[in-house]
């Protein structure tokens, strides 16, 4: 049954996705077609709604949507020049300065926004000017961008640990967020690497930029905007709201924020609003056809037959992880982060859990894969923002992303092979 169920959901799927049907549409005609196979038509169809509603019946998934609004707030709300200006104070004496200051906004932003895309956009449209005046080459200057631009993906607050969390069984959305800082640092600091060395190549010499004003009042002004992480990761930690309450609290905060700094006007919020329950719309069919996909992958045994497969092939740990990290690779650069979290977990966490993984571990190693996807072709969406910011065509700037692909998959290497990059923060909490 697990076999022929398997070559039924690949084959109708992939079908569905050559054709240009949506992937949720595909997924849910994949698990549909596969019901039918193994039930009658009535309990098939009936069964398959009723898991699509059940999939999205949750309290923990409201804090999909609230900080999916959170970003859009801050990323039209006047944040990402506050956060530019300190990244320029940190990093203005380094070679390339303004690619360092470039990634050190993305990270600042990005955890703030939680977008890879937002992250592109905004830092990427304060940059690209400045590097152009002092002469940067265009395609170096949207590679950095690019490569930069899902740090926001893995430092929290970031949604993508809160679906995993439901899709894993519910694993600790603070353990989660508190395990995303040190990888996503580690990736920031790879590119730095890598952005120091190629503007020592190129002579991008160090240059103090001033903000237009006195270091101390740079840093008062983003002071605000940086507390906001405060607030979430430590009312989430401190026990005094759940991660859902602290979304909430989020888009009252990032309102209010954006009010106090008068970049925001009451005649933008339907806009907002419009915007954040489209992104919802899309993320929420996802999570409910990708529910239904995961009761037909139950009933048939698909996941404990792939586990089998894996795990007969060898028994070293090792080999299995790297197994893993290539698959995952490859499903990345041709599927969104979200539902691949959502199809790929629920296969992938009952291998790695057999020789004693522990679900945070694997889950930042999951999200680090899959966010390598988004800044690579053809289907990285940070990629394509990223080249239209930059004013630069996608196959001229995917070579110069190379020495930033490999400095990054180093980074995901040493965050497989040792689990306390992961553990060790939600350890110290004593959430784990």
């Amino acid at each position: 049954m697990a076999l022929l169920a398997g070559i039924s959901l690949v084959v109708v799927f992939l079908l569905l996705l050559v054709i240009g049907v949506p992937i949720a549409i595909s997924v849910a005609g994949a698990s549909i077609v596969t019901m039918l196979l193994i039930a009658p038509f009535d309990a098939a169809v009936f069964t398959s709604a009723q898991k699509m509603v059940t999939g999205i019946d949750s309290f923990t998934l409201l804090a999909v949507p609230f900080f999916l609004l959170t970003g859009i707030i801050m990323n039209q709300g006047g944040i990402a020049l506050r956060l530019v200006n300190v990244a320029r104070l940190l990093t203005g004496k380094l070679p390339g300065s303004l690619a360092h200051t470039n990634i050190v906004g993305n990270m600042l932003f990005g955890s703030i926004a939680g977008s890879s895309v937002a992250s592109a956009a905004a830092i990427g449209k304060v940059m690209h000017p400045l590097q152009e005046q002092e002469g940067y080459d265009r395609k170096f200057s949207a590679a950095v961008n690019i490569a930069s631009a899902p740090t926001g993906l893995i430092i929290p607050p970031t949604g993508l640990f809160i679906i995993y969390s439901l899709v894993s069984g519910g694993t600790s959305v603070a353990a989660l967020f508190l395990a995303g800082y040190i990888p996503g640092i580690l990736w920031g600091l790879a590119t730095m690497v890598v952005a120091y060395i190629l503007a020592k190549r190129k002579g991008y010499t160090a240059k103090r930029h001033q903000a237009g004003s006195s270091p101390l009042k740079v840093i008062w002004e983003a002071v605000p905007s940086l507390f906001l992480v405060i607030i979430i990761i430590g009312g989430i930690i401190g026990g005094f709201f759940t991660a859902t309450e602290a979304s909430a609290i989020a888009i009252i905060y990032a309102l209010l924020l954006s009010f106090a700094y008068r970049s925001l006007s009451v005649k933008q919020l339907p806009g907002i609003f419009k915007e954040a329950v489209e992104l919802t719309v899309v993320i929420m069919f996802l999570i409910g056809t990708s529910a239904m996909l995961s009761l037909v992958m139950a009933f048939t045994g698909i996941p404990s037959a792939i586990s089998t497969g894996i795990l007969s092939l060898t028994d070293n740990p090792i080999f299995i992880l790297l197994l893993i990290n290539l698959i995952l690779l490859l499903i990345g650069i041709v599927m969104d982060v979200t539902p691949a979290i959502l199809i790929f977990t629920p296969i992938f966490l009952p291998v790695v859990m057999e020789f004693g993984m522990d679900p945070v571990h694997f889950g930042v190693i999951l999200i680090v894969n899959l966010c390598i996807g988004n800044i690579t072709p053809p289907g990285g969406s940070a990629l394509f923002v990223g080249s239209t910011v930059g004013k630069v065509k996608i196959e001229e700037v995917v070579r110069p992303l190379v020495p930033f692909y490999i400095g990054i998959i180093i980074v995901l290497m040493i965050v497989t092979m040792i689990p306390a990059l992961s553990t060790w923060l939600p350890t110290l909490a004593g959430l784990m």
